[in-house]
């Protein structure tokens, strides 16, 4: 089954991507969900602060600036992976050193 591990936190807690590049945990993490062909791909997201949101209510397209829904938590990254079952994806989340500090959504992919 493919899932999305969805990164949420404040915008302002987000390390750059230097950052996460230099962190071992991070690293470690990656090098281990790879090496168990469990990651499929991820990245990090640049803030919300830079983000576009497209409506489209009857003939008018409605785009702003910045996130539409008001929230502190925002996804600032994600990682696809590909495990048997909701436990192990639960196993990789809890593993991505992200939920240490802030929280990992589990979203499974609808299969086709």
């Amino acid at each position: 089954m493919r899932f999305v591990l969805l990164m949420c936190d404040d915008d302002a807690s987000w390390p750059t991507p230097e950052e996460i590049a230099a962190d071992p945990e991070h690293q470690s993490w990656s090098a281990q969900m790879r090496s168990r062909r469990i990651l499929v791909d991820g990245g990090q997201l640049r803030p919300s602060t830079e983000a576009t949101t497209v409506r489209v209510r009857g003939d008018e397209t409605l785009v702003s600036d910045g996130p539409f829904i008001e929230t502190k938590d925002l996804i600032g990254g994600f990682a696809v992976i590909e495990c048997p079952d909701l436990d192990t994806a639960i196993e990789v989340a809890a593993s991505h050193p992200v939920a240490r500090s802030a929280v990992v959504e589990i979203r499974p992919f609808w299969e086709t």
